[in-house]
C-alpha cells in the first residue's frame, strides 16, 4: 500500500491573529506551515494545502485547493475538500488532515491514526493527547464524502458533532512539552513556539 495522502488545512480566517494569513507567519526563519509540511512529508505519499487565499500560499511548494463548498463553513469544509481531493485525484481509500498551525506534530502520526482506525477505508480516527481531542488531526475514509457533504449542508459545523455521529476512533498520544498538537492561535502562542524551538522554554 502506498503512503497515505495528507492535506494541511489552512482555510480559516485567523481571527485571533488579526486576520493575517497565519500559515505564512514566520517561525524560526520559516513560514509556520513549512514546519507542518516538514513534519508530515516523511510520513505521506502526497501533500496538499486547503486554503481560501486567492492564488494559494506564495512560497509554499505544495498544490493548493480551496473549499469545495461556499461561504467558509469551517474546518469540516476543509476535511470535505481533503476527502474529495484524495478520492477524485488519487482514488485513495482514506486521507489524513492536519492543521497549518501545529508545528510539533508527531513523527508517527499517520501510522498511529491508521492503527487506531483498524480499517482505515471504513473507520475515521482522531488524534488525542493529554485527554484532549484534536479533531482536525484525523484520518477520514473517502467513502464518507457524501455523508459529510449532507452534514455540512444540514447545518453541522463542529467537527466533533460529526465524528460522534460516525463513531470515529481515537489515537492517543502522550502529552509532552510542547504538546505534539500545540496550536499557534495567537501572537503569544507564536512567541512560545519560537522559544520551544530555540530551547529557551
Amino acid at each position: 500500500m502506498t503512503a497515505p495522502w495528507v492535506m494541511i488545512l489552512a482555510g480559516g480566517g485567523s481571527r485571533r491573529m488579526g486576520g493575517t494569513d497565519k500559515a505564512l507567519l514566520p517561525l524560526a526563519g520559516h513560514p509556520l506551515i513549512a514546519h507542518v509540511r516538514d513534519r508530515i512529508e516523511p510520513q505521506a505519499g502526497a501533500v496538499a494545502v486547503n486554503t481560501n487565499t486567492l492564488g494559494g500560499l506564495a512560497g509554499i511548494d505544495l498544490p493548493c485547493h480551496p473549499d469545495t463548498l461556499p461561504d467558509r463553513p469551517g474546518p469540516l469544509a476543509g476535511i470535505l475538500t481533503a476527502i474529495r481531493w484524495a478520492r477524485e485525484l488519487g482514488d485513495q481509500p482514506f486521507v489524513i488532515t492536519v492543521p497549518a498551525d501545529a508545528p510539533f506534530l508527531p513523527g508517527d502520526l499517520i501510522p498511529r491514526l491508521m492503527l487506531a482506525a483498524d480499517d482505515p477505508a471504513h473507520h475515521a480516527a482522531l488524534a488525542a493527547s493529554g485527554g484532549r481531542l484534536h479533531p482536525v488531526c484525523g484520518l477520514w475514509p473517502t467513502a464518507l464524502a457524501d455523508d459529510l457533504d449532507r452534514a455540512i449542508r444540514g447545518g453541522t459545523r463542529r467537527v466533533t458533532d460529526w465524528t460522534t455521529a460516525i463513531d470515529a476512533r481515537t489515537a492517543n498520544f502522550p502529552a509532552t512539552d510542547p504538546d505534539p498538537f500545540y496550536n499557534v492561535n495567537t501572537p503569544e502562542d507564536l512567541t512560545r513556539a519560537a522559544a520551544y524551538l530555540d530551547g529557551t522554554t
